[in-house]
């Protein structure tokens, strides 16, 4: 039976053909309206139920995934040490104070040492002293052998003309010649040994001026390497003692600081050890400064830590702008994983039942697909799909409660939101 669903389209009389009351007139209006109106809802809820869903989608592609760890902790100085005096003396000058930037061997401070003066001026003494010995022992050695030589010509000229012409020289005279010669000769080596003894001397005076002239050369405190000076104990006139007598209290002069390398030191928890390897490029991100510094994994223990189950990692951070101060709080972002060129797929398009993995996929007839997945790599926005998926298949992003594999649906690409990790 046909129906007009718009039922107020032109007045009625108050009463109808049959002259029935008015209340019985309208209560089959009423009846008729309701009717009509059943009818009219019932035909509209048809449609949509057949009307296709609108899902949003996007689809399969291949990007570099990467899962990183940020670690965070404090800059200090690559190399920080207390400059201490190995002599005892008084501070006589000071060239630097706190903030004072110093070059590998420049002087900072010099200390007068008395003791070690008089000694230095002993020693040249001693070496003057030893070279005239020297000079003694070289003529006393030339006269010997001047000696020695006329009475070893004249030995051998009486022995010539005993052997040739006996009778004319006595063999007494000879024997006289022959003593005095070997005389002369053992007098020649007592004089080279006494020059060998001499110059000995002066070798040993030599080395003992080069070794006191060495300590008073660290009179002259310098820098071992270059750097800032963070702190100054001691003043013009400090009695600062060596710093090699364990038994003293030595108090240092200045504490020095690398300023362009500096040591991240960061503790890497257990789970995250086997990702970690020297080489591996780290940004250091500087919160107080708005700004993330290039780094890299210097070093590392390879001991976990029984009571903290991390890691010793130092990351090396250059600071050629001196930006970077020792003490500052800084963030290491470090790299655990990465591939390149993988397929993937967002995070919230992927189901999970059990053991089994799946997401929902739109074919060319526009219907769904209930497509079960191996993942890989995982990060927190996509996961590595290794297999069970195509490049440039869409997938279903939005809310999937409802739908049913085998489902007509109306598939719109829509944008997937990212969660940014560790934003400057």
């Amino acid at each position: 039976m046909n129906q007009n669903c718009n039922l107020g389209g032109r007045k009625r009389p108050r009463t109808g053909p049959l002259n029935l009351p008015l209340s019985r007139v309208t209560a089959g209006l009423a009846a008729l309206l309701a009717v009509g109106l059943s009818s009219c809802a019932g035909g509209s809820r048809s449609a949509e139920a057949s009307a296709p869903a609108t899902v949003g989608v996007t689809s399969a592609a291949k990007k570099t995934l990467s899962r990183h760890i940020t670690l965070s902790s404090e800059l200090v100085p690559f190399e920080e040490i207390d400059v201490y005096a190995k002599e005892a003396g008084y501070v006589r000058k000071l060239y630097v104070d706190y903030g004072t930037h110093v070059k590998s061997g420049q002087v900072m401070a010099t200390l007068e040492i008395p003791e070690l003066q008089d000694q230095l001026q002993e020693d040249q003494a001693q070496i003057t002293n030893a070279s005239d010995e020297i000079s003694r022992a070289q003529h006393e050695l030339m006269r010997y052998q001047a000696q020695g030589k006329v009475l070893h010509l004249e030995y051998s000229r009486l022995n010539s003309v005993f052997q040739t012409q006996p009778g004319i020289v006595a063999q007494q005279e000879v024997d006289d010649a022959q003593g005095k010669d070997l005389a002369a000769q053992s007098q020649m080596e007592s004089a080279e040994a006494a020059l060998r003894a001499t110059e000995s001397n002066l070798s040993a005076t030599k080395a003992k001026f080069v070794h006191d002239q060495t300590l008073y050369d660290y009179s002259k405190i310098t820098a071992p390497f270059s750097g800032v000076v963070t702190e100054r104990y001691a003043n013009l006139g400090t009695l600062v003692q060596a710093g090699t007598a364990s038994s003293t209290q030595a108090m240092p002069i200045v504490k020095l600081s690398q300023d362009s390398l500096f040591r991240l030191v960061i503790p890497v928890p257990e789970s995250y050890v086997r990702y970690i390897r020297v080489g591996d490029p780290v940004n250091v991100r500087v919160p107080s400064l708005s700004k993330t510094f290039p780094g890299k994994v210097a070093r590392f223990s390879v001991d976990v830590k029984e009571d903290t189950r991390t890691m010793h990692t130092e990351v090396d951070v250059a600071n050629p702008q001196r930006l970077l101060v020792p003490g500052i709080y800084a963030e290491a972002d470090l790299t655990l994983e990465q591939k390149d060129n993988v397929l993937t797929v967002p995070l919230q398009a992927i189901n999970h039942q059990g053991d089994r993995t799946s997401v929902l996929v739109v074919n060319r007839q526009d219907q769904l697909e209930d497509r079960p997945v191996t993942l890989g790599l995982q990060t927190a926005n996509d996961a590595e799909v290794v297999s069970g998926l195509s490049e440039g298949e869409q997938i279903v992003v939005s809310d999937r409660s409802g739908l049913k594999p085998g489902q007509k649906v109306h598939p719109q690409v829509v944008q997937v939101m990212e969660y940014q990790e560790g934003a400057n």
